[in-house]
């Protein structure tokens, strides 16, 4: 957690969440996320995260964010695009400070599995 907070801090385009946010990720009530983190190296420092919420039936993914030095190597996309999510829609104006659109991405979970 504290290096998904230092990496976040130092992105001015990420979600920013209080430290208490980050803490009720793993709160035993929380509803369901997952977080992925990508490290730059063995020391553990990292590269990126992305932080996804189950809203049955679907995931929203609530944050991704990348270091500044390790942008533009495919880290961001790693994340979802190359994992198959593929990107279905836009809310205009959806953030604010800066005021951007949220690309919505989707991926069938189901694909590829046996119905018997």
């Amino acid at each position: 957690m504290p290096e998904m907070t230092r990496l976040e801090r130092a992105c001015p385009t990420a979600a920013h969440w209080t430290e208490q946010q980050y803490r009720d990720l793993l709160a035993e009530k929380a509803p369901t996320r997952v977080a992925f983190v990508a490290q730059k190296d063995q020391a553990g420092e990292a590269a990126g995260f992305l932080i996804a919420r189950h809203l049955p039936p679907e995931w929203e993914l609530e944050n991704i964010v990348v270091a500044a030095e390790c942008r533009r190597n495919g880290i961001g996309t790693g994340l979802y695009e190359r994992l198959g999510f593929q990107q279905t829609g836009r809310r205009k104006s959806y953030y604010s400070a800066p005021l951007e659109d949220a690309v919505l991405y989707s991926k069938n979970l189901r694909e590829g599995r046996n119905s018997a």
